[in-house]
This record gives structure tokens, C-alpha cells and sequence, in this order.
């Protein structure tokens, strides 16, 4: 009776060691949510989450992108200055010229898609390919956007400013793009397989599966969402600048992490992606609101994704134990 009470107990105790971790995003946000409802109340009114959130859905969509890059086992340090240039694209050519700005901006994904069939051809490492296109796409935005300025599109601006009657817009476009999400990558069988590159390349290669293909579609997803970020962060600020979203690279790996992400293993979550940028974007906001001093907006950041990381690292040491 005792072996059966332990071989069944243990499927249980794996399970709710499992649905500890993958709730930290869920608790992350919470401990964030709380302490702004306790502080100031307002702050979780129609009208007080649509001002906090406002920013939070070009985060998101920077986070995604970066979740892309991620999920094949490797990093993108240029997210924040491509989301720059697509907005200066969508703020100049694509209100001046829109056949010739769309065209930009699909040669942008085709470029990034061609990065990253290069980090895996040449075998080259990604940070320090990311690393230099950061410059690219910053000297682009410069010659695109010497100053701050520009315009968004009129159906930009009418698509962001679009208030729903009974939840807050913000939320309406997350919670969307997270299950699409979601479903896309975690629920797929091209997105499962597309995982499995990252957790297991040499399984993907017996099935057939082409890594640099695999790779390339991978680094397309990110310059796809990443265009996604750039146009709704020019649709919600109006104007654009070549510096205006640099931030969303390190605010893109801190949501990952947050999310329950990890560097190697092709081991992500949409869901929980999505949650982070919620979190970082809530904290960030709020400490604007009580006029926080931006440095001290960084470290509470820093701080949250240390603690996080922290009770991750906290949970894999008892499961080692067990």
C-alpha cells in the first residue's frame, strides 16, 4: 500500500511543483497590482488603468518579438532600436508615401528573417550580430528622422485611440494578442515544432526539419512584431523619434524572464511573455505617476526581476532535491 500511495503521490507533488513556477508570472503581477491599489485606489478605475496601461501594448509586442528570438536559443539586442525605426518609417514614408513605407517595413522582416538564417549558417553569435544591427537601425532612423517628429497615419491614430465601453482598451489588445500568441506558438503543431529547434536541434534535424529555415522564420516572427510594436507606439504617441523605444530592449528580455522564459531549451511562454510586459509596463507607469525619478523607475525593475528570478531558482533546487 505504501509503494502505490508514493508512486501516486509523486505525479501529484511533480504537478504542483510545476504549477508553482509557471504561476510566478500570475503572483509577479499581483505583487506589482496590489501595492498600487493600496496606494492609490484610483488606480484600478476604468479610467486609471487605461492611463497606466496606455504604453503597454507596443511592450508587449516588443516582447513577443524578443520570445521569438528566445525560443532559438538566442538573443536580440536590436529589438528596441528597430521599434524606433518602424516608427520613424510609419511617421515619414508610410504617411507620405504609403505603397513605398509598407514596402519598408516588409523588407525589414524579410531582413530580419535573412539574420537569422546567417546566426545559423555562419555559426555566429547572435548578440554580436544583433548587437552591430542596432546601429543600422539606429543610423537608418537618424537619416529617416534627424529630429523628433513626424506624423502617424489618421487610421493609426483612430485604431489606438479606440476606447471600448465596459474594459479598458489595453487590456482588450493584450489579452488578444496573448492568446493569439498562445495559440500560434504553444499550440500550433508549426509552433511546437518550432520550439522544438530550440530545445532540440539535432531531433528537429532526424525529422527533417531545417534549422536555418526554421531560424529565419523564427527571426521573421520578431521583425514581424516587432513592426507591430513600432506602428502602435507611433499610433498611441503620435510623433516619432530615432531614440524613442531604445528602453524595449532590456524591457523585452526582463518580460521574457519574467514570463517564465529561459535562454536556452526553446523553453517559453506566450501567456506568461505577456504577463511580464504587464508587469514591467504597471510598475513603470505607476512610479511615473507618483513622480518617481526615472533611475529609481530602472532599478524597481531591476529589483522585481531579481526577485522573480530568485523564486524560479529557489523552485529548481527543491525539485533537484525531490
Amino acid at each position: 500500500m505504501s509503494t502505490n500511495t508514493g508512486t501516486h503521490a509523486s505525479p501529484r507533488a511533480a504537478a504542483r511543483r510545476i504549477d508553482l513556477r509557471a504561476a510566478l508570472p500570475f503572483v509577479s503581477l499581483l505583487a506589482v497590482l496590489i501595492p498600487m491599489a493600496i496606494i492609490q485606489p484610483n488606480t484600478l478605475s476604468y479610467f486609471g488603468m487605461v492611463m497606466l496601461l496606455n504604453l503597454g501594448v507596443p511592450i508587449v509586442f516588443a516582447t513577443l518579438s524578443q520570445l521569438a528570438v528566445i525560443t532559438a536559443n538566442e538573443l536580440d539586442l536590436s529589438i528596441g532600436s528597430f521599434v524606433s525605426l518602424v516608427a520613424c518609417i510609419g511617421a515619414t514614408l508610410l504617411t507620405r508615401t504609403p505603397w513605398l513605407g509598407w514596402l519598408a517595413l516588409a523588407g525589414c522582416v524579410v531582413l530580419y528573417a535573412l539574420v537569422g538564417s546567417l546566426i545559423e549558417t555562419r555559426r555566429i553569435s547572435s548578440v554580436v550580430v544583433t548587437l552591430g544591427l542596432s546601429f543600422v537601425w539606429n543610423g537608418a532612423s537618424v537619416l529617416l528622422l534627424p529630429s523628433p517628429g513626424g506624423t502617424s497615419p489618421t487610421w493609426l491614430g483612430t485604431l489606438m485611440g479606440f476606447h471600448a465601453p465596459l474594459i479598458p482598451a489595453p487590456l482588450l489588445w493584450t489579452a488578444a494578442i496573448g492568446i493569439g500568441a498562445h495559440l500560434l506558438l504553444m499550440r500550433s503543431p508549426a509552433g511546437v515544432a518550432l520550439r522544438g529547434v530550440g530545445g532540440n536541434p539535432a531531433a528537429m534535424r532526424r525529422f527533417g526539419w531545417s534549422i536555418v529555415r526554421a531560424k529565419a522564420l523564427l527571426f521573421g516572427c520578431a521583425g514581424l512584431f516587432g513592426v507591430c510594436s513600432g506602428l502602435t507606439l507611433l499610433g498611441l504617441t503620435t510623433s516619432a523619434d530615432a531614440n524613442i523605444a531604445l528602453r524595449y530592449t532590456l524591457l523585452s528580455v526582463a518580460g521574457v524572464i519574467l514570463g517564465g522564459g529561459e535562454f536556452v531549451g526553446g523553453r517559453v511562454s506566450a501567456i506568461g511573455a505577456v504577463l511580464g510586459a504587464l508587469t514591467l509596463t504597471l510598475a513603470s507607469s505607476f512610479l511615473s505617476f507618483l513622480q518617481i525619478a526615472p533611475e529609481w523607475q530602472i532599478g524597481l525593475q531591476g529589483l522585481i526581476l531579481i526577485v522573480v528570478l530568485s523564486l524560479r531558482l529557489v523552485f529548481r533546487n527543491r525539485r533537484a532535491r525531490r
